[in-house]
């Protein structure tokens, strides 16, 4: 049973504050974000400026960056994911502790932005960890990288900690460590991880064209 509302401001005023243990716990996570202190192109001097005097990351609880993913509980991939740092991504993802969330900040990172037909480029970081929150741009301002914390801030504030919509991380049957790819005689094997992205079926007619 949820909290009234109206009965819970009206203590506030007297100074007494009420709330929910998920609620607690939530705010508890998202104002005490840690990110993992990597990046991989361009969109990193922009993740680097947000942390700086002028924009201060700090104010929201987010400049703990550190060094080592078993400390982190935010990836913020930022740049060109190429193909050859792709399993690096995912190995450090597996490593970082539960909760965890992922910023694809830039469009390398959510769809291997101008790069996007190269061979060597990883189109989205999305083929093989899950993505909270995405931040369009090439590259994005430090204030959109404050906007997509404040998005991802929400967002964990809404999650759910029991019952059939309870997030990832509460669930004992939720997945934790990915698939590493590897590799393979033509690409990364396997191309992506089934359980987070599905491509469409490409169904090419006699002439060897889409259908």
């Amino acid at each position: 049973m949820g909290i009234d509302f109206q009965l819970a401001e009206d203590m506030k005023s007297q100074g007494v504050h009420v709330t929910s243990f998920e609620s607690l716990v939530n705010w508890g996570r998202a104002s005490s974000l840690w990110p993992l202190q990597f990046g991989l192109a361009c969109c990193a001097i922009e993740m680097i400026a947000a942390t700086m005097a002028r924009y201060d990351m700090a104010r929201f609880g987010a400049e703990v960056f550190r060094p080592s993913p078993r400390q982190a509980d935010l990836m913020i991939v930022a740049g060109t994911v190429t193909k050859k740092m792709a399993p690096q991504v995912v190995r450090l993802y597996n490593q970082m502790a539960e909760p965890k969330y992922v910023i694809a900040m830039g469009a390398c990172a959510i769809s291997g932005g101008p790069f996007k037909d190269g061979y060597n480029v990883l189109k989205g970081i999305d083929r093989f960890i899950p993505v909270d929150v995405v931040i369009p741009g090439c590259p994005p301002r430090p204030e959109a990288l404050l906007d997509g914390l404040l998005t991802l801030r929400a967002k964990i504030a809404r999650e759910k900690l029991l019952g059939k919509h309870r997030a990832r991380h509460a669930n004992p049957d939720g997945t934790a460590a990915f698939p590493v790819p590897e590799f393979g005689a033509h690409d990364l094997e396997p191309t992506a991880n089934r359980e987070i992205w599905n491509p469409p079926a490409i169904v090419r007619d006699a002439e060897g064209g889409e259908a």
